[in-house]
């Protein structure tokens, strides 16, 4: 089936799509083991907290080498910005307990999911990004929710693998809605 997506777009969908079906096993796995793990947070965990922006970091730069527009470019390097600051705000959050970690966890994804949402409604046109709009609503709000669970007595780290397993479904989704180029021949 054609697409009405540009060539240019078209250019850059195998890049995302690849990223994308990457970010959702990451994501899958990440929260497996952030159950298994627990609620404590012991060196493990610490780690796979440090980890999950860490890597959103790095699939925020591959998908800014892919972009070939401006709009989404700049969300993704306020992206890289975000995730890295989120990773040391992790780590230094860990050192005080699940109480903090949850608040910077859920600072970052207010901010990373209204820069997703923000890049998926300037990436319309390519075609496949309704789940990622999507997505970075619910992380906006998953966020807020985070920020508040810190302030509970005895707060879980639980719900992380829960939003990270939803974010990883939404980049499923939208590796297979990306639009393919018609074939030749």
């Amino acid at each position: 089936m054609a697409s009405a997506a540009s060539p240019e777009h078209l250019a850059a969908t195998p890049v995302l799509r690849r990223l994308y079906v990457v970010r959702f096993a990451f994501a899958a796995a990440w929260a497996v083991l952030l159950l298994v793990s627990g609620s404590d947070l012991t060196a493990a965990t610490k780690v796979l907290l440090v980890v999950y922006p860490a890597f959103d970091v790095a699939a925020a730069v591959l998908d800014a080498r892919s972009a070939h527009s401006d709009g989404p470019v700049k969300g993704l390097y306020v992206n890289i910005a975000i995730s890295s600051l989120a990773a040391v705000g992790v780590a230094v959050a860990g050192a005080s307990g699940v109480a903090d970690v949850l608040r910077v966890w859920g600072a970052w994804a207010v901010l990373s999911g209204l820069v997703q949402l923000l890049v998926g409604v300037a990436r319309r046109p390519m075609g496949g990004q309704w789940a990622m709009i999507l997505s970075g609503g619910i992380s906006v709000l998953a966020g807020a929710s985070f920020i508040r669970s810190g302030a509970q007595d005895n707060p879980s780290l639980t719900a992380l693998a829960g939003y990270a397993a939803l974010g990883g479904i939404f980049f499923l989704v939208s590796a297979v809605r990306l639009p393919r180029p018609a074939r030749k021949g």
